[in-house]
């Protein structure tokens, strides 16, 4: 059964990532508040590498909207590549760690698919890092989080979250597609108003 805190969470979440695919700054602010519903939910739901997850967006999502307005020398931060060095680094360092912080959930708590649990944490820490930058290739990793993410909480009887990620992953796509475009357009690319 779905709960208030689900539907709540849900609701700010979904608000915080289509602005952050329409590349608007205001996906920050709104993203710490559902980042904070959200971490109560998982704590709940004994999924507690997402409760980390969710820990680390808000620590970094502050850290983000400066990035966002101010990053690069006092301007705003451009859309840009990632390159493919980055994403190779970004691939084996999530695998890897993946697997170290999925045997020790697996070791040291009853935590559910500790190690499934640990690909949504892994990489989504991958795909914030990339976002904070402003790299197109974070919608990528956002879509394989997309795709770890919709059974992982269906599986725990988070309906409403496995449907409304299964929508995130059409927006990370549309996302990936839009933010292309944007690079193309020229450095003077910055984040939107809304």
């Amino acid at each position: 059964m779905t709960s208030e805190l689900e539907i709540a969470a849900n609701a700010v979440a979904t608000v915080s990532i289509v602005l952050a695919g329409r590349n608007s700054v205001h996906t920050w602010w709104t993203g710490i508040i559902g980042c904070l519903l959200f971490g109560v939910l998982f704590y709940q739901s004994q999924l507690y590498a997402d409760v980390a997850l969710q820990g680390f967006f808000v620590l970094t999502s502050g850290f983000g909207w400066w990035q966002w307005l101010r990053g690069a020398q006092g301007q705003p931060l451009a859309v840009s590549n990632a390159g493919l060095g980055l994403l190779m680094r970004c691939v084996l360092g999530g695998m890897a760690a993946t697997l170290t912080y999925g045997a020790m959930l697996h070791a040291w708590t009853d935590a559910y698919a500790p190690f499934v649990d640990s690909a949504v944490l892994v990489f989504s820490v991958i795909a914030q890092l990339l976002l904070m930058q402003r790299k197109i290739e974070t919608w990528a990793f956002w879509l394989l989080v997309n795709t770890i993410a919709v059974p992982l909480y269906a599986s725990r009887g988070l309906q409403l979250t496995a449907i409304l990620y299964a929508a995130y992953w059409v927006n990370a796509l549309v996302s990936w597609w839009w933010w292309h475009r944007r690079a193309q357009a020229g450095p003077s690319t910055g984040a939107t108003p809304l």
